[in-house]
């Protein structure tokens, strides 16, 4: 497991993050230079200790997975996320679940999710309908209310056929597809996406390839068609979430 170098961090002021990798080739990806941070990267299926919510630093990303939310048998350290999870939500420490990650916490916090949910798996540019709520969220109104000059991200890239049906009590519903209701919520100081900021182009060609019920051309296709759009996007989010990790450390620094 990669720790932090808290010498380099004290003496350059970048913000600490913990990243949970849960599949092997569900990776930061673009992520992995868009975090403006020092990343520590835990890897569970390697023997990876899941940290407590009070030892990932500054803020905690929880990346996709293989396996589903309620996957404990396949994946034994998933209880121990969740509650990470929920502890982060709860206690002011900004954390990102993209796709599992997000389903993990819409359980940790008594949501549901649902395997294989119908109608089936959403796949490649998905188009993305902002909630009002989501143009006052700290990091999705960067893509729902951008700055001057830019316009809003209306296309994002999903890989996904578990889905969120029941948010938790207290959670704020942000986005939507046509497909699914379930693309973005916050709870406490947690965000959750359904959909996959972080997909390069070809980190999300590999994912088509792994799945028989995946047209491969045809997904392709429609992330070329969206593309600036899609990693703008994914860019903003990146940037938007730092700032609010970098922000929350700035209120807990006496002046």
């Amino acid at each position: 497991m990669t720790t932090y170098d808290t010498d380099a961090t004290a003496a350059t002021g970048t913000v600490r993050l913990t990243v949970v990798q849960n599949s092997p080739d569900v990776t930061l990806d673009a992520y992995a230079d868009q975090l403006a941070a020092d990343l520590r990267v835990v890897r569970p299926y390697d023997g990876d200790t899941i940290p407590a919510a009070d030892e990932v630093g500054d803020g905690l990303v929880v990346l996709g997975g293989h396996m589903s939310a309620y996957d404990d048998d396949r994946a034994p350290w998933l209880p121990a996320l969740r509650e990470t999870l929920l502890a982060a939500a709860t206690t002011g420490v900004p954390a990102l679940g993209i796709c599992l990650g997000a389903q993990l916490l819409a359980v940790a916090g008594g949501g549901q999710v649902q395997v294989a949910a119908p109608p089936g798996r959403e796949v490649g540019a998905t188009r993305v309908f902002w909630r009002a709520d989501a143009e006052a969220d700290p990091v999705l109104s960067a893509l729902a209310v951008p700055a001057a000059g830019d316009a809003p991200v209306r296309y994002v890239t999903s890989m996904h056929a578990d889905a969120v049906v029941d948010l938790p009590s207290g959670a704020v519903w942000l986005g939507s597809s046509n497909m699914y209701p379930y693309q973005a919520f916050r709870l406490g100081s947690a965000l959750g996406v359904q959909f996959h900021p972080e997909a390069t182009r070809a980190g999300f060609e590999v994912w088509c390839d792994a799945f028989d019920d995946v047209d491969t051309a045809a997904a392709l296709a429609g992330f070329d068609e969206h593309a600036p759009e899609i990693l703008d996007g994914g860019r903003r989010l990146a940037e938007a979430f730092v700032a609010e990790v970098r922000a929350t450390v700035a209120q807990r620094v006496p002046a």
